[in-house]
């Protein structure tokens, strides 16, 4: 049985949060100097393609992008795109973007052309990180959004008209740079909620919001290997999610709080599903995860015992829908790993969740 210390825990609880911070230098910066060979990025897709980067090659990239960015005229305020899947290239557009101060604005891969230009006439974007995959549908949005000056692409496909091929545009520029200082107060990413009823509408998320994620990551994550009582003690993890990094839930609840603490995060860049779950987490010996029900739900009717994998997960969030009993069940007698849940929105992520390492969670329940 847990011990229940939410209570102790919610009592002593202060926010400490410094008048400047900067998401690039608290998710790449200062770990690109104190531990610049930690590897950031285990890259990995289905056409066999498999990289490692570390936080100083994150860095260089995100330095070259932001010279590269600043040569196309995007400066401190301005709204820029990112249509890319699960990769490098991601990570190194939202550090770039965040070292000049400019506004980050994923947007799913899944788009076609309405959605696409919706928001990028509505945010005003100047310009777009975008993947071969998504040039046909931003090519048929781009006149409808006035604002939209250049389009930088990623991958290996032929290019048209204002567009700039990513590895030329980098390999141009230098591997140094020098961050602009941001208030925690100001803007950092534009994300886009997915809307039920009318247009979706746009959540502009200050530099601080990182900060606030922190609390809800690390109890939704049973602390990401970090001993709640003894600071001092480093942690081992390494995080993979299937949760796609366009939206709150991969880049708030996966990408960024993974790099904020100097760790490892998988990117898978491919389809979901089970059997590429379990041998994902298996090869990179992946100890915490985000997991939707349907996606734990799929893994368990897949394996139901799947001690074969050798899998040295740790901890295990959920969110999106209720869990349910019989994966709460499966996730703490097959995965070893009792499900935390969690509720968030788009506007204000974490809202309430479990931790099972400092309070007991039933089935059922979202969580304090």
């Amino acid at each position: 049985m847990v011990d229940d210390r939410y209570e102790q825990l919610h009592a002593a609880f202060r926010w400490q949060v410094p008048p400047d911070f900067n998401i690039a230098e608290a998710c790449c910066g200062r770990w690109a100097r104190e531990t610049p060979k930690a590897t950031a990025i285990y890259f990995d897709s289905e056409s066999g393609c498999r990289a490692q980067y570390s936080y100083a090659q994150l860095q260089r990239a995100a330095n070259r992008l932001s010279n590269a960015l600043l040569n196309q005229g995007v400066r401190r305020g301005h709204r820029v795109a990112i249509v890319l899947p699960q990769r490098f290239e991601t990570a190194v557009a939202h550090i770039a973007l965040q070292q000049i101060g400019a506004v980050a604005m994923p947007l799913s891969m899944l788009f076609g052309t309405e959605a696409l230009a919706f928001r990028l006439q509505d945010s005003g974007a100047v310009l777009a990180i975008a993947a071969c995959e998504v040039l046909p549908a931003l090519r048929e949005a781009k006149p409808h959004c006035p604002a939209l000056r250049r389009v930088l692409v990623v991958g290996d496909c032929p290019i048209a008209g204002d567009e700039l091929r990513w590895m030329e545009a980098l390999q141009a520029e230098e591997a140094r740079f020098k961050p602009v200082a941001t208030r925690a107060d100001d803007p950092a990413i534009l994300i886009y909620t997915s809307g039920t009823t009318g247009n979706p509408k746009g959540a502009l998320i200050p530099q601080r919001a990182l900060i606030g994620n922190l609390t809800g990551f690390i109890a939704s994550q049973n602390w990401f290997g970090f001993d709640p009582f003894d600071p001092s003690r480093p942690s081992d993890a390494v995080f993979w999610s299937p949760a796609d990094w366009a939206w709150t839930g991969g880049l708030m609840d996966a990408l960024l709080p993974t790099l904020y603490f100097g760790r490892p995060i998988v990117a898978w860049q491919g389809r979901f599903s089970a059997a590429k779950a379990f041998e994902l987490m298996g090869a990179y010996g992946v100890t915490h995860s985000f997991l939707f029900p349907t996606a734990l739900k799929a893994m368990m009717k897949a394996e139901p015992r799947p001690q074969r994998h050798r899998l040295k997960l740790r901890a295990l969030m959920s969110a999106g829908e209720a869990v349910g009993d019989a994966v709460f069940t499966w996730c703490r007698d097959a995965l070893g790993v009792p499900v935390n849940e969690m509720f968030g929105q788009t506007e204000m992520n974490y809202v309430v969740g479990n931790c099972q390492a400092l309070w007991p969670a039933k089935p059922g329940s979202m969580g304090r």
